[in-house]
């Protein structure tokens, strides 16, 4: 038995190119072709004990990469049509290096404001992501509007200072001091 398999597979190494050549005529294209190779290769040695010696290994080969072809193109009929999506330039998808830098820059912004003092991180929360008001942030926080304000910018400041995010062009704390 082990004989047997050992003799098909010296003679799979020897027939590659000959099963590359008539895959390549059936599929018609270079990786359709290798992988019907590939799996006529598993079950020409899967099946090594079926090959009758003294008939011909090419001849059984090629009936294995051609029943192989016939039952690929059957399935692909059932499954309907298929494209390649790197071909189809009109797809929206994601950018994953996009999706994780996001992720890591909100991440670095909920580690900051989680070490920010308590009326800070309020603040930010009320304003930034609740999108109160002014007016509205100091009525809940029982504050002045100046208070409000004032605790706003240090808090911004402060959080760009943590998560290392400069200020927007034009920006600066000088600029803001300057024009109250």
């Amino acid at each position: 038995m082990m004989g047997v398999s050992n003799d098909i597979g010296d003679e799979l190494i020897a027939f590659l190119p000959n099963m590359r050549r008539f895959a390549l005529s059936l599929a018609r294209a270079p990786d359709i072709a290798d992988d019907l190779v590939q799996q006529a290769c598993e079950r020409a040695l899967a099946n090594a004990a079926s090959f009758e010696p003294g008939t011909r290994f090419d001849a059984w080969m090629f009936r294995i990469i051609r029943n192989l072809w016939i039952d690929r193109t059957r399935r692909q009929k059932t499954a309907g049509p298929s494209e390649d999506v790197h071909e189809r330039h009109d797809l929206v998808g994601e950018d994953g290096q996009k999706v994780v830098d996001a992720r890591q820059a909100l991440s670095s912004v909920k580690d900051a404001l989680d070490t920010m003092p308590g009326e800070q991180r309020e603040i930010i929360m009320l304003v930034c992501v609740d999108d109160l008001s002014y007016k509205e942030a100091a009525e809940v926080l029982g504050v002045p509007i100046g208070t409000v304000m004032s605790r706003l910018a240090r808090a911004r400041k402060r959080l760009a200072e943590l998560t290392g995010i400069s200020p927007a062009p034009g920006r600066s704390s000088s600029a803001t001091e300057a024009n109250p």
